[in-house]
This record gives structure tokens, C-alpha cells and sequence, in this order.
């Protein structure tokens, strides 16, 4: 069977993309409007009063271009280098912090609540975690009330009240797959 390759979806965590894009269109813009103002600046020396020492002074253009290619590029270079540096520390922050909170829940402690900072850009991945470590939380707190009342029918020796408490205890099982 071939694998169909799905349509490329660029609405997935509009929020998260809107972001990213924000900060780095700004920083493209940023550094390309540094390199137009360097640019402007050298592009404003005045030609010399005679024509021949226009046609020397514009014979060599590049010599002017040359530091403003510099300059741009290493405008460019130093925005790619901080985003390169920030943002991804504004993703790997949550994410480090996401992670060590989830062992503690791997430990087995369902009360565990995934707290992040209000300006962290991962809110909707803890809020969806805590979300489903609740859930859990309360299907085996139930499993746990049924396996009390499992355990007191079988100490008083009550056929028909274990059968009843198997039952629950079976239908609280059956809510989780495995």
C-alpha cells in the first residue's frame, strides 16, 4: 500500500504560528531596514563639482558599496544568531518544564499539576496535560472506591453484593484501554 502524503495544514496552533512568525518577521525587518539606513547614509556623499571627479567617484561605487554590504551582512547575521539564541528558549523553557513535571506523573502522582508561567507560550499543551491527568485521576479514583467496595463485600461474605461490586469494579476497568 503507497502512502499518501496529506495536504500541508499551516492553520495547526494558529496561535504558536502567529507568534513565531511575528518575531521573525520583525527581526527580518528590523535588520533589512539597519542595512537600507547604512546604505542611505553612504549613498549621501556629494559627487565632486567637476565631471571628472564624478566619473572617478562614481568608477568606484563599489568601494562605497562594500562596507554597507559588510555592515548589512553582519546585521543580518547578529538578528539570525539572537533568534537563533532567544526563541528557541522560549519554546525549550516549557517544553524542559513540561517534561519533568510529567515524571513525577510516571511516578505514579496523578495529583500533579502542570504549572507554567503566564507569558510561556505553551499554556494550551499544560492546560490539555493537567486536562487528561485529571481524567485519569478521577477513572482510578473511581476504580479505587469500587475495589473498597469489592474488598468490604467479600470480608462480610455478601454473594450478591460481590457480584454487584465486581460488576462496578469491572466497568470502572473497562474505561480505561490497554
Amino acid at each position: 500500500m503507497k502512502y499518501k502524503r496529506k495536504k500541508l495544514n499551516l492553520k495547526v496552533k494558529r496561535d504558536l504560528q502567529i507568534w513565531l512568525l511575528v518575531r521573525i518577521l520583525g527581526t527580518i525587518m528590523l535588520s533589512s531596514v539597519i542595512a537600507a539606513l547604512i546604505l542611505y547614509f553612504y549613498s549621501r556623499r556629494e559627487l565632486a563639482d567637476s565631471f571628472f571627479q564624478a566619473h572617478v567617484e562614481i568608477r568606484r561605487v563599489s568601494d562605497l558599496l562594500l562596507p554597507v554590504i559588510v555592515v548589512g551582512s553582519l546585521v543580518s547575521f547578529l538578528s539570525g544568531l539572537a533568534i537563533a539564541i532567544f526563541l528557541p528558549q522560549k519554546i525549550a523553557g516549557p517544553i524542559f518544564r513540561i517534561e519533568g513535571e510529567l515524571k513525577v506523573v510516571e511516578q505514579g502522582d496523578l495529583t500533579k499539576q502542570i504549572k507554567l508561567r503566564s507569558t510561556d507560550i505553551m499554556q494550551d499543551l499544560s492546560g490539555s496535560i493537567n486536562k487528561t491527568v485529571g481524567s485519569l485521576r478521577t477513572r482510578f479514583q473511581d476504580l479505587k472506591l469500587t475495589h473498597a467496595e469489592l474488598e468490604k463485600s467479600i470480608s462480610e461474605d455478601d454473594k450478591v453484593e460481590i457480584a454487584k461490586s465486581l460488576a462496578k469494579h469491572r466497568e470502572s476497568l473497562d474505561k480505561f484501554q490497554t
